[in-house]
């Protein structure tokens, strides 16, 4: 090696961002293994490479000791004073023992060593630049399909989309475009492996901050989101501005916004509602578009009775649980639902006490 091999180490860890000590010390070290491999030796040996010409120097090292057990890493300090009267016991003493076709050796080595490390320090940039977008979407092509697990092309690293984790109904080809929800990332002996998801209820949350303006800017917070992929999600946004209508901003004009986001999700209900911080109004909007006679709320338990009237019991409910369900999930408070006649007997039933808010409304969207 020699000074034009310094200069491709400079190169490498400017285009790299390899640090240039780290990557000759591995060389070094990889070099300690190949001289004891091809010269079939014990001994204790040190390799330096000058940092600024390339070259490269072996030196034995023996340790200096009153009594020599081992001569290959042992030198009597007798033997030491001959070499230099300085040296005490506990000094080492190096020789230089570079051979004469070691150049051929090192360039090897020194060439694995160097393909070798910037294999790990891409994988370590990837690793770095997809851990910082855990949690956001990411466009990428559908690269090839095995037992129901998508592996998607997203530029520098290759995405997982599991079975688990894909939506009921959804089907892809190779070369197909596809939104994907960065999920987890994870390190490998075959590099970074991104873990990506269509069934998550961030995917929802981040298509709505690329559709609406105001949930970007942070004039409109999403609150809560509950989803059932594929069939329905309820999304609760705020917003502490009087003049702004959150729900209104997440519908967009004629429902331009909203509608974008259900024809990404081909066609999954999404109920929009107006959170609060009273629990008696949240479980009543929550419930949408059930309409509400009465919320009882058991602090202790975090838990409401909810009554509605007889003729909105199952929508209440919904159809196999749903809409009860993820309103629980949404809201986070346990949801029992009973009629008016459960409840009350055969009272005649009144308006209700605890209306939906004034300001709520209540959107469903679907193809």
């Amino acid at each position: 090696m020699n000074r034009e091999f310094i200069e491709a180490i400079d190169a490498l860890e400017k285009e790299k961002d390899i640090s240039k000590d780290i990557l000759i010390e591995a060389i070094e070290s990889a070099l300690v293994s190949a001289y004891k491999k091809n010269y079939g030796t014990s001994q204790n040996v040190r390799v330096n490479i000058d940092r600024d010409e390339g070259d490269i120097d072996v030196f034995m090292r023996k340790d200096v000791v009153e009594e020599v057990e081992d001569d290959m890493v042992e030198i009597s300090l007798e033997e030491a004073l001959e070499i230099d009267p300085r040296y005490e016991v506990g000094d080492v003493v190096e020789y230089q023992v570079t051979p004469r076709d070691f150049g051929r050796i090192a360039a090897q080595t020194a060439k694995q060593v160097v393909v070798q490390r910037i294999r790990e320090a891409e994988r370590g940039m990837i690793f770095d630049d997809y851990i910082t977008r855990q949690g956001e979407i990411i466009t990428g092509t559908v690269q090839r399909i095995s037992n129901e697990t998508i592996f998607v092309n997203m530029g520098k690293a290759e995405g997982i989309l599991a079975a688990t984790e894909r939506v009921p109904g959804e089907k892809y080809d190779i070369n197909d475009r596809i939104k994907v929800y960065i999920m987890d990332v994870k390190k490998t002996t075959k590099g970074p492996q991104v873990f990506l998801s269509r069934s998550h209820p961030g995917l929802v949350k981040r298509l709505f901050e690329l559709e609406v303006p105001e949930i970007e800017d942070g004039i409109v917070e999403i609150k809560s989101i509950a989803r059932e992929a594929g069939s329905r999600t309820k999304i609760a946004v705020y917003t502490e501005e009087d003049n702004v209508d959150p729900v209104g901003a997440c519908v967009g004009t004629r429902g331009s916004r909203v509608q974008s986001i259900v024809d990404e999700l081909f066609g999954e209900k999404i109920d929009i509602i107006t959170w609060s911080d009273d629990p008696e109004i949240l479980i009543s909007n929550v419930l949408s578009p059930a309409k509400v006679e009465k919320v009882i709320i058991d602090e202790d338990e975090k838990a409401a009775t909810v009554i509605v009237p007889d003729y909105q019991l199952s929508l209440a409910i919904g159809k196999e649980g749903q809409n009860v369900r993820l309103a629980a999930k949404l809201c986070g408070w346990k949801i029992d639902i009973k009629s008016h006649t459960q409840y009350f007997g055969n009272e005649i039933e009144e308006p209700a006490e605890y209306p939906v808010d004034e300001e709520e409304e209540i959107v469903e969207f679907e193809e």
